[in-house]
């Protein structure tokens, strides 16, 4: 059991495993996706290894937003002044997703995830 869900069991959420044991989803009634995972996780999916390089700063915090393209997005980020960590890509499990790093330590990422969108 990885330290979020042994946490999340604790409060009595109810925790599974996604992505092949890459992220924990709480599910809560009315909402699509709650997911949680540690900087250890983000480390292994953006750059496959266990820690974060100390070349760029350590996130604070994620947050991530579900689009309809991720493209437009991350152009606009960018042009704020965020720096991209990670180009869209697409993961094993069919979502796509950018991250970039906003000046304040907030590691963001633009996802399009077909399979919150299937009926």
């Amino acid at each position: 059991m990885n330290p979020i869900e042994i946490s999340t069991r604790r409060l009595g959420l109810p925790v599974r495993t996604e992505g092949g044991g890459a992220y924990s989803v709480i599910e809560l009634p009315g909402i699509k996706h709650f997911g949680l995972w540690t900087l250890a996780d983000a480390a292994r999916s953006r750059f496959g290894i266990d820690e974060w390089p100390t070349y760029i700063p350590r996130p604070q915090a994620t947050l991530e937003m579900e689009v309809d393209d991720v493209s437009n997005p991350v152009d606009e980020l960018k042009d704020r002044g965020l720096k991209i960590v990670q180009e869209p890509k697409i993961e094993p499990w069919g979502q796509t997703i950018a991250r970039l790093l906003s000046p304040e330590g907030l590691l963001i990422g633009i996802t399009y995830t077909p399979m919150l969108r299937e009926e």
